[in-house]
């Protein structure tokens, strides 16, 4: 039997407009229909296939405001088993190593874990260090960037997929893992699951229950701050060549000019 948490998130929907809060310069999460981040389907989906073929529980983890209950109950009519909700409006504009700090408590209160799986990065931030940070704080083996995964007795093997090519990577468990989009094609929540998701225990923790104290985390102790921002320029009509016999070379001058080639 395996037991798997599954570290997810609720982001702005990416085919919403987002945008900064003009008072302390973190995402505006209320700009944008909020929604289960893609990747983090994807993970949930890979703790589903691992409980079906070796046994175990999913657990889903979230820090995040009341409405991310929502992304929790999504994973949970998916399939996950039960769910643990970090809230406390202390952690709003925390960075990614105060999340991991905290996400690493939490996981500490889970009993058996076996394995954390996670997506390689958030729509939102794209930080892509939270799983490897979380490691770091557990003292855990990491596979990051995974596009295959087996598990076989209490090893962990798959395929790690990087810009410089793809590598065979192997780990004892208990360890952390990210998937990329290419791990699986998440299953869509049944009308069953859906009512059985509202059954399912949500263990709701806030910074207190974990030990963490207020000024570990949030915008005003993270490492980065952001001081400005300007919104993204509107977009420029495009250049039209017209061909009189050197259309190709104007095209190609153009691509030379943009350093495109």
């Amino acid at each position: 039997m395996t037991n798997v948490v599954v570290l997810i998130k609720q982001v702005p929907d990416t085919w919403s407009e987002r945008k900064l809060r003009e008072d302390d310069w973190t995402l505006d999460r209320d700009s944008a229909d909020p929604v289960l981040d893609e990747i983090n389907e994807r993970a949930v989906e890979e703790a589903l296939l691992i409980k079906e073929k070796h046994g175990g529980e999913v657990t889903v983890l979230c820090a995040g405001p009341d409405r991310a209950a929502d992304a929790i109950r999504k994973a949970l009519s998916m399939g996950a088993d039960k769910a643990i909700h970090i809230n406390d409006e202390a952690l709003h504009g925390s960075d990614a190593l105060q999340t991991s700090w905290v996400l690493a408590k939490a996981l500490g209160t889970v009993e058996g874990v076996e394995l954390v799986i996670a997506g390689n990065e958030s729509t939102d931030g794209r930080v892509g260090a939270v799983p490897a940070i979380i490691a770091e704080y557990l003292g855990l083996p990491q596979l990051t960037q995974m596009r295959k995964l087996e598990i076989d007795g209490d090893t962990i093997s798959g395929e790690r997929e990087t810009d410089d090519g793809v590598f065979g990577l192997e780990a004892t468990l208990p360890a952390i893992v990210s998937v990329n989009e290419k791990i699986n094609e998440p299953r869509f929540p049944s009308f069953k699951g859906i009512m059985a998701a509202k059954k399912k225990p949500i263990e709701v923790l806030s910074l207190a229950d974990l030990e963490v104290e207020p000024g570990e985390v949030g915008v005003a102790n993270a490492a980065s701050q952001v001081t400005a921002a300007q919104p993204k320029p509107p977009k420029a009509a495009g250049e039209k060549i017209t061909d009189e016999g050197e259309g190709g070379t104007k095209i190609a001058e153009y691509l030379v000019a943009q350093k495109i080639i």
